[in-house]
């Protein structure tokens, strides 16, 4: 299968070996066994889960950039230049479990951020987008926009909808 991308300068094409899958949760994890509808919708949620997440990799694999650092970058955009601290970046990670310093470590790395110490609390260390951090959100803007409206394309805005409000409900404990 090929994830294509395109925009008005050129055309790309991202080969994967993700299977396109429209099957039942029992037919794609190919088992025999009856299971009750809470346990069909865990496996459901596991299994698309990692659909959603090996197609967001192969559209951040030319980039040389992980779902997380995008993540990360993402928020520090959103800061508008205002500085974010280690902390703040943590506290809005989609996946709370992530190294937000080696995050933070990789992406200076690649000059996508920089990072200096707090000038009013020296424990804490001050992160900010770089132009180059910028630039490279702003080429992703519409792969990423492209990714989400494929995953979209099969639902309805009510259906859309209703599939958040009942995700939100359903991570509810």
């Amino acid at each position: 299968m090929l994830i294509v991308y395109t925009n008005k300068n050129h055309t790309t094409f991202v080969p994967t070996n993700i299977v396109n899958t429209n099957m039942k949760i029992e037919e794609a994890i190919k088992s025999s066994v009856s299971m009750c509808n809470s346990k069909k919708a865990i496996l459901n949620v596991i299994y698309t889960h990692n659909i959603v997440s090996d197609y967001f990799a192969e559209t951040l694999k030319p980039y040389d950039l992980s779902s997380e650092q995008f993540n990360v970058l993402r928020i520090l955009r959103g800061q508008k230049g205002s500085p974010a601290n280690m902390s703040l970046i943590q506290e809005r990670m989609i996946a709370k479990t992530s190294n937000t310093t080696r995050l933070v470590d990789k992406l200076l790395l690649k000059q996508l951020v920089t990072r200096e110490v707090c000038p009013n609390n020296r424990r804490k260390m001050e992160v900010l987008i770089t132009v180059k951090g910028l630039e490279l959100l702003a080429e992703l803007d519409p792969k990423v926009e492209q990714y989400e409206n494929n995953f979209a394309k099969n639902l309805t805005e009510k259906e859309l909808e209703q599939f958040n409000n009942l995700l939100e409900k359903f991570r509810t404990i």
